[in-house]
């Protein structure tokens, strides 16, 4: 574990020692930008309605018998955009995207196409995983940040149409403007930022490390994803704790 956590932050710092090649190597980051971001949409319309249609449904019902349905609406922008939206986006994009990933340069790895870089003086970082890392890093806050909206969206939808909550558009968008603020919309995108450069780095490394083959490959996709959501998981509750000292 501690061997891979090394070779994954020496990659790291290779390609951002790379980032000034970046721009020789755009057409790439623009094809793994737009992969990334188009294909995704959908999915991340569809999590993000139902994760604040599903909030608003389980704390709905408990604010309105303790008389305090006038909150319901900034604590639903609030939960998303902070913990909710970064989180579950990124765990959505790791096992889309980063999973692709590891496969691809896994299979490039079995079947020695990294090695034929190597020898024409191709440096894999730079063509492989500087774009890719690149592209990961400017679409997935964009994905943040298109989501937010939808989710509150969603929330407003079961808050009027559920008759045990029967919140209007009115109050709860009302509300929702009162409570949350820009930083907390940007509490969201930097932990998705974050959470995108784990992602890349996980999901790269993951690949480059291949061996075995078709086998090897299926276990690289497998640990590219359960590492990512793990560290995922375990960034957020340090960046909450970074962000919250900041705020103070």
């Amino acid at each position: 574990m501690f061997r891979n956590i090394g070779e994954i932050m020496i990659m790291f710092v290779q390609t951002v020692r790379a980032l000034p090649l970046a721009w020789r190597h755009r057409r790439k980051v623009a094809v793994q930008f737009f992969e990334i971001g188009n294909s995704s949409l959908l999915m991340v319309c569809i999590l993000a309605l139902f994760i604040g249609g599903v909030v608003a449904l389980q704390t709905g019902p408990v604010l309105v018998e303790r008389g305090l349905s006038y909150v319901l609406g900034g604590m639903i922008g609030l939960s998303v955009c902070k913990e909710l939206a970064p989180v579950m986006m990124s765990i959505l994009i790791a096992g889309r995207v980063g999973s692709a990933m590891s496969a691809e340069l896994g299979s490039m790895r079995v079947y020695q196409e990294i090695d034929a870089l190597e020898t024409m003086n191709i440096n894999p970082i730079t063509y492989l995983v500087l774009p890719r890392l690149l592209a990961i890093a400017i679409a997935l806050p964009m994905l943040v940040l298109f989501s937010i909206p939808v989710a509150w969206m969603g929330g407003a939808v079961v808050a009027m149409a559920n008759h045990a909550i029967s919140v209007d558009f009115g109050s709860f968008f009302s509300d929702l403007r009162d409570v949350v603020e820009t930083k907390d919309i940007w509490n969201g995108i930097i932990k998705s930022f974050v959470f995108a450069l784990a992602i890349g780095s996980i999901s790269c490394h993951q690949g480059l490390i291949t061996l075995g083959g078709p086998r090897g490959i299926g276990r690289s996709v497998t640990k590219a994803v359960v590492n990512s959501i793990v560290v995922i998981l375990v960034l957020d509750y340090f960046l909450t704790r970074f962000l919250l000292m900041v705020q103070q």
